[in-house]
């Protein structure tokens, strides 16, 4: 079989089952790049390895595990109970503080998923408490916690970057996290609005089963060192230029070292699978590179676009993908190549395809198919409400994919030229 072809299979084989099975796509994708690459191809196996993305392997585990110290130690827990009591007694800025809450932690390292478990089940205690619905607390928390997540310095951020830049489309950080942002910012609002946000009078009574929130946490001294320790690593990171991957080691050390943040239980709480399926997938979209499928996979998308409607009809395709599949494990690292390579054949900017890839596929990550609404749903213990919540949040999800399609078609090519 020919190797362009037969590692374009390959690429697609993983995607499909990254959306219908549990199996790891990352292990796939590593023994698909093998076969390929070796049997097929013609390939040494040295040459296949040679394709593993170490840089960024090495990025996402230090930033990982220097947030992982801050989650397992109480520091980030911290932050968030005490912003959400700066306006306890006001429902109307509940849901808008919840947003902002979720966006700042996600922004500054840990992403969506472990911003989502900090905030999620405190809010939904407190909003419901308020009278703020199910719905609109975890539409604000996960569009928060998304809005974030592509800062250059959270996790999602990084595998975004990377690829751009690996694209020949990077160095455009500022705008990656604005068009996301911006995104993410604007379904939150009209989901205020049409769910109530605004109204000052509860909409329900408070759930008698919600355990009781405390009135305050004090922060110890391990906290305040792991604060100002990550807040030095920012600084050094944006202002110094620090390698963003390397730099967290360092921190990381600082943390052990002075046994403010335990070191077996920081690296139980990194996320080893979504790397593993991150730098699997990335392994076998070098094969596609060599191969030549990356022209196939091209050609495949260009057939059902336009110069005029690639923009919208890229964040349709990766946010149906992206609803059943993971978005930084698969959708990234397989679409984010295609930006230049489309805006070649069929024209256009391939830095405003590469946003599109980007807002189309986290857009729709509240759906309960995905961590950040299946993490919303296990805050309830009715079953009746879990289940209810469970199908709003799939048919919010799916509207997502038309949402993000028509954001990028209109904004994507602004943003991109600004």
């Amino acid at each position: 079989m020919n190797p362009a072809l037969a590692s374009l299979i390959a690429l697609l084989l993983a995607i499909v089952l990254s959306m219908i099975s549990r199996i790891n796509v990352g292990l796939v994708a590593i023994a698909l790049a093998w076969l390929v690459g070796v049997y097929l191809a013609g390939m040494k196996a040295d040459a296949v390895i040679a394709g593993f993305p170490a840089n960024l392997f090495l990025t996402l585990t230090g930033v990982t595990l220097l947030f992982a110290c801050a989650e397992t130690n109480g520091t980030l827990k911290w932050l968030a109970h005490r912003a959400v009591q700066l306006v306890r007694g006001n429902r109307t800025l509940l849901p808008i503080l919840f947003f902002f809450v979720a966006m700042v932690i996600s922004t500054v390292g840990p992403g969506a998923i472990a911003s989502v478990a900090l905030v999620v089940p405190l809010a939904m205690v407190i909003g419901n408490r308020a009278g703020v619905s199910r719905l609109l607390t975890a539409l604000m928390v996960a569009n928060g916690a998304n809005a974030g997540n592509l800062s250059p310095i959270s996790s999602l951020g990084v595998i975004a970057n990377t690829k751009m830049a690996e694209a020949g489309v990077g160095s455009h950080e500022g705008k990656v996290w604005f068009a996301n942002f911006i995104a993410h910012l604007l379904v939150a609002i009209a989901a205020y609005g049409l769910f109530g946000g605004w109204k000052k009078q509860p909409s329900h009574s408070p759930d008698s089963e919600a355990p009781a929130v405390e009135d305050e946490i004090s922060m110890s001294r391990q906290q305040r060192f792991t604060l100002i320790i990550i807040l030095l690593w920012i600084v050094g990171v944006l202002f110094f230029k620090l390698h963003l991957g390397l730099s967290t080691f360092a921190a990381v050390i600082i943390l052990v070292g002075a046994r403010v943040a335990d070191e077996t239980a920081s690296v139980k709480k990194v996320p080893w699978g979504v790397i593993l399926m991150v730098c699997g997938v990335s392994l076998l979209i070098a094969i596609l590179e060599k191969t030549g499928g990356m022209e196939l996979f091209t050609a495949m998308i260009a057939r059902v676009a336009s110069q005029t409607t690639i923009n919208g009809v890229i964040s349709f395709i990766t946010g149906i993908i992206s609803t059943y599949s993971s978005t930084s494990g698969v959708v990234l690292p397989a679409f984010i190549p295609t930006a230049p390579k489309l805006a070649q054949q069929i024209g256009g900017d391939p830095l405003a395809i590469a946003l599109s890839i980007n807002v189309g596929s986290s857009i729709v990550d509240v759906s309960p198919l995905s961590t950040l609404g299946a993490l919303c749903i296990a805050t309830i213990s009715d079953a009746t409400e879990s289940k209810m919540l469970f199908w709003q949040l799939l048919i919010w999800g799916l509207s997502m994919t038309i949402v993000g399609a028509l954001f990028c078609q209109f904004f994507a090519g602004m943003i991109a030229r600004f």
